[in-house]
C-alpha cells in the first residue's frame, strides 16, 4: 500500500485582511492591479499642468490691476489685451490637461478593478466548499462587488487626484509666500488645527469604515437569503421574524455608517472654520499691511485680490483631501477585505502543466486509509480503503450523517481528504490537472442547480460548444425526446430562478442531459430524494440506465431500489465501511446493517 500523505486542511477560515497597513493594502492593491499605474507618468505629467495652470488667474488678476490699469503712465489696454489672451491660453491648456487626466484615470481605473474583480471571483472557487461555507452568501459576494466599487469611487474621483491636490497646495504656498509670506503665514495658521488633527480622524475613519464594510456583507446576507427563499417565508408564515432580521441588520449599518459619517462630518466642518477665518485673516491682515499698519509692507491692491483668489486655491485643495481621507478610508477597509480573499489560502491547487492527464476511458478508482475531519470537528471518515475496478457500477448507502455524501464530495475533488489519497487510475486526484479532472469526472447532485436561462443555456453548462442537435441527440440517447418535444418551447423554454418553472423531476432531467453532453469517463451520483410521479421516476430510472452504460459510477443511493439494481452495494456506518458485496448477498446477513437499511426501507414501502 502507498504510504499515506501527510495531514491536510480541508477548510480555512477566510482572512479578513483588516491587520494590513494602509500604506502595505494599497501597494497591494496596486501589486494584484498593475494597470492602475500603467502611463503613470504622462497622467502626473497632465496633473502638473493642471495643477500649475491654477495659478494664471491669480496673477493674471494682479498685473491687469497693478501694471495694466494702474501702471506708471496710467491704464494700457495693450498690455492689458496681450494679458488676457495668455490667460485665457493658459485656461484653454489648464482645462485639456484637467480632461485628459481624469479620462485616463477613469480608464486605468475601471481595467485595474476589473482585473481585480476577476482575481477574486476566480480565487472564490477556487477555494474549499468548507472555506467558502465560513462566510455567508451575501458577504462574500459584498467583497467582490460592493468593495470593489468603493475602490473604483476612491481612484476615479480621488487617488492621484489627491495628489495633485497636495501639488497644487504646495504651489499655492509657494505663490503665497512670493506676495506676503505675513499672509501666508496668516494661512497655515488658520489651518493648523485641521493639519494636527488629520491623523487622530484617520485611525477613527479606519476603524468606523471597517464596520461599515463588515455591515454591508451581514445587510446583503440577511436581504438576500430570504428573497431566495421566499417560498420558505411565505409557507411557514415567519414574515414578521425574516422582517425583524433585516431591521436589525438595516439599523446595524445605519448605526456603523452614522458613526462613520460623524467623523467625517466633524473634520470637514472643522476645513470649513478654517477656510473661512483663513478668508477672513487674509483680507483684514492685507489691508493693514497696505495701510503699513502691520509690519513694514509695500503690497498693493492688486497682490491682495490675487492672495485672496490664491488662498481660493489653497482652501479647494485642503476641502477635497478631507473629503478624499473619508473615501480612502472606506475604499482602504474594502480593499483590504478583497485582498482578504486573495490571502486566503485555495487548498484545492491546481497542478497546471506539472499535473497528469487522464486517459479517455472508463476510469478505476481507488480510496487508501482515507480519513476525513471537518475544520474543528471530529473525523467524519476513518481508515476507508474501497477499490473500484473501471466500468462497475457501485452504489454507496448508509444512515444519514454516515459520511456517505462525503466520500462523493473526497471523489469529485470538492474537497481533500485530511489523511490518505483518493486515486483514478492510480494518480492521486491532487495530482490531476483541473482541465483533466474536470472532464473525465462529473457530480449530479441531488438538486442541479438551474440558471435562469433557457434549457439549452443550463444544458450547455456540461458542454459550452454543444449545438442543439447534439443536444436533442443527447436527450434522445437518454429516451428524453418526447419530453423534450413537449415542452412549451422545446430548447428555449425559460426555467426560471434556481429551475422552478420545471417541477423537481424535469430538473432532474435536465441535470442528467448536462451530463451526458459532459460525457464523463467517471460518473458520480448523489441520489436525487424529492417525491417524483411514478411515470417520471420510471423515466428518470431508464435515463440513469443509459447514462450509467459503459462508465464507472458511484451512486450514493438514499433508495434501495438504487442499491439493488447496482453491480456492488458499499455500506458506510458511522465513517467506516462495514459491508460490501452484491446486494443479494449482503440482504441475507441477518442482523446486518445492510440488512437492517432494508428492512426499514421494504416496511416504509408497504
Amino acid at each position: 500500500m502507498s504510504a499515506v500523505t501527510p495531514t491536510r486542511t480541508s477548510g480555512t477560515q477566510m482572512v479578513t485582511g483588516e491587520d494590513i497597513g494602509a500604506w502595505e493594502t494599497i501597494r497591494r492593491g496596486v501589486a494584484h492591479s498593475p494597470e492602475l499605474v500603467d502611463g503613470i507618468g504622462k497622467t502626473l505629467v497632465l496633473a502638473v499642468i493642471a495643477s500649475v495652470g491654477q495659478v494664471v488667474v491669480p496673477i493674471a488678476v494682479q498685473q491687469t490691476i497693478d501694471r495694466g490699469l494702474r501702471g506708471p503712465d496710467g491704464p494700457d489696454a495693450t498690455f492689458t489685451t496681450w494679458l488676457t489672451l495668455a490667460a485665457a491660453a493658459a485656461i484653454v491648456l489648464t482645462s485639456w490637461a484637467s480632461y485628459a487626466m481624469t479620462a485616463r484615470l477613469f480608464s486605468t481605473s475601471e481595467r485595474g478593478l476589473a482585473t481585480l474583480r476577476v482575481k477574486a471571483f476566480r480565487h472564490v472557487h477556487d477555494l474549499p466548499l468548507l472555506t467558502q461555507n465560513t462566510e455567508r452568501r451575501g458577504a462574500l459576494v459584498s467583497r467582490v462587488t460592493s468593495d470593489v466599487d468603493q475602490v473604483s469611487q476612491f481612484l476615479v474621483f480621488g487617488g492621484l487626484l489627491f495628489i495633485v491636490s497636495i501639488g497644487q497646495i504646495l504651489v499655492a504656498t509657494v505663490l503665497m509666500v512670493v506676495y506676503s509670506w505675513q499672509l501666508a503665514l496668516v494661512v497655515w495658521l488658520c489651518f493648523a488645527p485641521l493639519f494636527l488633527s488629520l491623523r487622530y480622524f484617520q485611525r477613527k475613519l479606519s476603524a468606523a469604515y471597517a464596520t461599515v464594510r463588515r455591515q454591508v456583507g451581514a445587510l446583503l446576507s440577511a436581504i438576500s437569503e430570504p428573497v431566495v427563499g421566499a417560498a420558505v417565508v411565505r409557507s411557514y408564515a415567519v414574515e414578521a421574524r425574516t422582517q425583524e432580521r433585516i431591521d436589525t441588520a438595516v439599523a446595524a449599518h445605519q448605526a456603523a455608517s452614522t458613526r462613520a459619517q460623524g467623523f467625517t462630518a466633524f473634520s470637514f466642518s472643522l476645513g470649513g472654520i478654517s477656510a473661512g477665518l483663513a478668508n477672513a485673516g487674509v483680507l483684514i491682515v492685507g489691508i493693514w499691511l497696505g495701510q503699513g499698519r502691520l509690519w513694514s509692507s509695500d503690497i498693493t491692491a492688486g497682490e491682495v485680490l490675487a492672495f485672496a483668489f490664491i488662498v481660493t486655491l489653497f482652501v479647494g485643495p485642503v476641502q477635497f483631501g478631507t473629503q478624499v481621507l473619508t473615501d480612502a478610508q472606506n475604499a482602504i477597509a474594502g480593499w483590504r477585505r478583497v485582498i482578504g480573499i486573495l490571502d486566503t489560502p485555495a487548498d484545492l491547487v491546481d497542478p497546471g502543466p506539472e499535473g497528469q492527464v487522464l486517459p479517455a476511458g472508463a476510469l478505476d478508482v481507488a480510496f487508501e486509509d482515507v480519513g476525513f475531519s471537518y475544520p474543528g470537528g471530529p473525523p467524519v471518515l476513518h481508515d476507508i480503503d474501497l477499490a473500484i475496478p473501471a466500468g462497475r457500477r457501485v452504489a454507496v448507502v448508509g444512515e444519514t450523517g454516515s459520511g456517505k455524501s462525503t466520500l462523493a464530495k473526497l471523489l469529485t475533488r470538492l474537497m481533500d481528504p485530511t489523511e490518505g489519497r483518493v486515486l483514478l487510475d492510480g494518480v492521486d486526484v491532487r495530482d490531476i490537472t483541473e482541465a483533466s479532472l474536470r472532464s473525465s469526472v462529473v457530480l449530479v447532485p441531488q438538486e442541479g442547480f438551474l440558471f435562469d436561462d433557457t434549457l439549452a443555456a443550463n444544458a450547455r453548462y456540461g458542454r459550452l460548444d454543444a449545438t442543439d442537435d447534439q443536444i436533442v441527440a443527447a436527450a434522445a440517447e437518454l429516451g428524453l425526446g418526447d419530453w423534450l418535444a413537449g415542452l412549451p418551447d422545446g430548447l428555449a423554454t425559460r426555467v426560471g430562478q434556481r429551475g422552478e418553472s420545471l417541477s423537481a423531476g424535469e430538473r432532474q432531467l435536465v441535470a442528467l442531459l448536462r451530463a451526458q453532453l459532459a460525457d464523463p469517463d467517471l460518473l458520480v451520483l448523489d441520489e436525487a430524494t424529492s417525491a417524483v410521479d411514478p411515470e417520471l421516476e420510471t423515466r428518470i430510472g431508464r435515463a440513469l440506465d443509459r447514462l450509467m452504460s459503459g462508465r464507472t459510477s458511484v451512486t450514493i443511493a438514499h433508495r434501495m431500489s438504487t442499491a439493488e439494481a447496482a453491480d456492488e452495494v458499499v455500506v458506510v456506518d458511522r465513517g467506516r465501511i462495514v459491508q460490501r458485496g452484491p446486494h443479494a448477498e449482503l440482504v441475507r446477513e441477518a442482523g446486518s446493517v445492510y440488512a437492517g437499511l432494508h428492512e426499514s426501507w421494504m416496511a416504509q414501502q408497504g
